[in-house]
């Protein structure tokens, strides 16, 4: 089992990390894609990487906006887990925002 991370390594780990905010027991970041299809394009890339990790975002589509939730619920919080997939998150964003 994934081991809860302190409040000092989840806030150093923020810092790295500025499109994410800090919520109770979870990270989370909303990315407005240009349309709807490519948010969607961008939701399944995203769905391929967690899937691979087997870590899973909490995700809320709401038209060009996705946000994306991470918690390892089996912990109970944030964990090095969630900070490698924003970490993955962020890179695909990036990738994406390079073809718009």
């Amino acid at each position: 089992m994934a081991t809860l991370l302190s409040d000092s390594a989840i806030q150093s780990a923020l810092d790295e990390l500025p499109a994410w905010q800090l919520s109770p027991g979870s990270i989370t970041r909303t990315v407005d894609s240009a349309t709807f299809p490519d948010a969607i394009a961008l939701l399944q890339r995203i769905a391929a990487v967690a899937e691979a990790a087997d870590h899973h975002p909490d995700i809320d589509v709401r038209w060009r906006k996705v946000t994306y939730t991470l918690s390892t619920h089996s912990a109970g919080g944030l964990t090095e887990l969630d900070f490698d997939l924003a970490r993955r998150i962020d890179v695909l964003v990036d990738d994406s925002v390079r073809f718009d």
